[in-house]
């Protein structure tokens, strides 16, 4: 094992952020469908999806394994996807959705955070130092 660990410096930060919008996404849809469910269920479903997305990238990050560093790593790409899509669709059909989620216009009401996350995420599992740490195997030991 390499002497970077996830829980100090850029792991930690990401995983406090994680952490934060997993309570702040989760609840928003928890209130949302308690509340008005019937208003706008597709943005309110979407919400809490993102919030266990968000939450179980937060924990993957504070638990270094190889499986972690997988898990975090297709938790993320599905976010990614996720902020992109439902971004879109947003922005190209707003009748779809009657009430905002996370995603909604990339992210707009959480100050683009949701679509820049994802990306810093990935960006730093990739490195060398982070996959020695979380013990995932390099490019080359695929």
């Amino acid at each position: 094992m390499a002497t970077t660990h996830t829980g100090r410096g850029p792991g930690r930060l990401l995983a406090a952020v994680y952490t934060i919008f997993a309570i702040s996404a989760g609840a928003r849809a928890i209130f949302q469908i308690v509340t008005k469910f019937s208003h706008a269920p597709v943005a309110y479903l979407l919400s809490a999806a993102a919030a266990v997305i968000y939450l179980l990238a937060a924990v993957c990050f504070t638990r270094p394994s190889a499986q972690s560093w997988r898990t975090a790593v297709i938790a993320l790409c599905v976010e990614f996807a996720g902020v992109v899509i439902v971004g879109a669709l947003s922005v190209a059909q707003p009748h779809l959705f009657h009430d905002a989620s996370v995603w909604s216009n990339f992210g707009s009401g959480y100050g683009f955070i949701p679509v820049i996350l994802p990306l810093i995420g990935l960006v730093w599992l990739r490195r060398p130092q982070t996959r020695d740490a979380f013990g995932a195997p390099g490019p080359a030991q695929r």
